[in-house]
């Protein structure tokens, strides 16, 4: 289970200011219970771990194993939600260097769909040609032109290398139940299909079939997953006292941190493999919160390698940010430092500690150094990188974004600023239905 510290963050905010949130943060998960708070058709994350029956976990390992059967690379087609919940989970749980090596247990995953890089799509191709490949197209619509643009290519790639049969075999959609270009698609070819709930958001949707297959056809317990959900689902349920409740008493503390002019978040890991993590949950926050001129800026870093690029404006920069630190308890695996007898680098002084002990010293020692600096820390421990830990951190992030969006009187479901830009695009590209948006934008260019 994972637990949150706020003890580096009252020598900025007291701990009554804190706990005087606590009847605001009780009506905002009182009214996602009832849903009657705003965007309250898009509630369908608060009870899925819970929700979701062993018929259909099954049904999606089943699916998972015919690719893994078939498969040497699968692509995941996605933007935003669509992909980035299934990457926190795939590199937090994976083998840093499982893709460099020729016998692999699983197929290797790659991501595509999340950018307009012709550079990235031809090399993608290219890196596809000799391989036994299968596609995830994951996209509520079927037209979200990033997605769409790359599962095009990918489809005709698959079906002129593996044949029309096959590919039906080792195409996946995962969209809408009834409408949308990839359901039509789906249906007239005849691909296995998953549904994206109605009253799921994609940032909200990792523990849907969106997250759930990729995750599983990587080789990770899925089970496990949403069994660490369920239990952090239990932990802040609504009956579960303030003082006691993590998800409750993190989007306290970071509501009153930002009222007292802490306007930027910065989410710090000490383990490369939750980089990912950093990403999904920058989006998370993001799009919930960053409304009507309100919101706090959502950054992340990866220490210690970023103390040595933002390490300086961190400790001595503008004092608008405060840090959330997520640390690992045990590491998966023992590694001492050498004795040297010649000792040129200094450092015999560790001969015989774990480097996770030094990794962990780092991340006292930064901690205390930026709290000195002025930098507010909470401190959030999971016990492990293991499904479990994953799937109750992801659950915790995600109940305590809907509270926090709650506490900032916006909407944590919606996302209308990213219309904007596809606007924006569309009538520069002169899509159908754009004719005056197109001339209106030319004249402004």
């Amino acid at each position: 289970m994972i637990s949150l510290s706020i003890e580096k963050c009252l020598g900025f905010a007291s701990k009554e200011a804190i706990y005087a949130w606590e009847p605001k943060v009780k009506a905002a998960q009182e009214a996602l219970e009832n849903g009657t708070c705003k965007g309250n058709d898009y509630l369908g994350w608060l009870h899925l771990p819970s929700s979701l029956t062993k018929e259909h976990l099954d049904d999606i390992k089943a699916t998972a194993q015919v690719l893994r059967e078939n498969c040497e690379v699968v692509i995941v087609a996605g933007i935003g939600g669509s992909y980035l919940g299934a990457r926190a989970v795939i590199e937090a749980l994976s083998n840093s260097f499982t893709w460099l090596q020729d016998k692999k247990t699983a197929p290797v995953i790659i991501y595509a769909g999340h950018n307009i890089s012709e550079d990235y799509l031809f090399e993608l191709t290219e890196f596809l040609k000799d391989k036994k490949f299968g596609v995830i197209n994951i996209s509520k619509s079927g037209t979200t032109t990033e997605t769409a643009l790359a599962f095009r290519l990918l489809k005709k790639q698959c079906e002129d290398q593996r044949g029309k049969e096959m590919a039906k075999k080792v195409i996946v959609a995962v969209t809408d139940e009834k409408k949308g270009a990839a359901r039509i698609t789906a249906d007239k070819e005849g691909y296995k299909s998953y549904i994206i709930p109605d009253n799921v958001g994609g940032r909200f949707s990792v523990l849907t079939p969106v997250g759930l297959l990729p995750i599983a056809i990587a080789g990770f317990d899925i089970d496990k997953l949403v069994g660490g959900a369920v239990e952090m689902e239990k932990a802040c349920g609504l009956n579960v006292p303030f003082a006691e409740n993590p998800a409750a008493l993190y989007a306290a503390t970071r509501n009153e941190l930002y009222k007292d002019g802490k306007k930027i978040e910065i989410l710090v890991n000490f383990n490369p493999k939750l980089h990912y993590v950093n990403e999904w949950w920058k989006q998370l926050y993001g799009e919930s919160e960053g409304k009507e001129h309100k919101g706090i800026f959502p950054a992340a870093v990866d220490f210690s390698t970023d103390l040595h690029s933002m390490g300086q404006w961190i400790q001595e920069g503008e004092r608008t940010i405060f840090e959330t630190v997520i640390s690992v308890d045990k590491v998966d695996h023992k590694l001492e430092v050498p004795s040297d007898e010649d000792n040129l680098d200094g450092l015999n002084y560790l001969a015989g500690k774990r480097i996770d002990e030094v990794n962990k010293m780092a991340e006292l020692g930064t901690q205390l150094a930026h709290v000195d600096g002025g930098v507010p820390n909470m401190r959030i421990v999971i016990p492990s990188l293991s499904e479990n830990s994953i799937g109750g951190l992801l659950y915790f992030f995600e109940l305590a974004c809907g509270i926090s969006g709650l506490l900032l009187e916006v909407n944590p479901f919606n996302q209308p600023g990213v219309e904007a830009y596809k606007a924006n695009m569309f009538a520069l590209l002169n899509k159908p239905g754009y004719e005056e948006a197109s001339k209106a934008i030319q004249a402004r260019i």
